[in-house]
């Protein structure tokens, strides 16, 4: 079995890269048409150039956030953001709360 390992490894490799192409949007792949990725993915994907190139040079990069992380989470890039790290939410609470609302009759 484990002289399959790394044929199995090269294989997943390959349709890693291959649905991720896929799944990329046109417009953010870099250097040359998604068409082009594809084809170099598929026909050199057994000896890995195609795969290693996709993940070099044709994918895209994700930008990295105010706290040196990369993703789109965050509020640079408009993901979810905690409600103690939201200043929109915080300003929000003042004005939703009314005197006596919670049981407290000091209004």
């Amino acid at each position: 079995m484990l002289r399959y390992l790394p044929f199995l490894l090269v294989l997943a490799l390959w349709i890693y890269s291959f649905i991720d192409c896929l799944n990329t949007p046109e417009e953010e792949v870099r250097k040359l048409p998604k068409a082009a990725w594809v084809i170099i993915i598929l026909l050199f994907g057994e000896v890995l150039l195609g795969p290693v190139a996709w993940f070099a040079v044709g994918r895209p990069r994700a930008a990295a956030d105010a706290y040196g992380r990369r993703g789109s989470a965050g509020a640079a890039g408009g993901g979810w953001v905690a409600p103690d790290d939201n200043p929109e939410f915080l300003r929000s609470l003042g004005k939703d709360r009314k005197p006596g609302a919670d049981g407290d009759d000091r209004g």
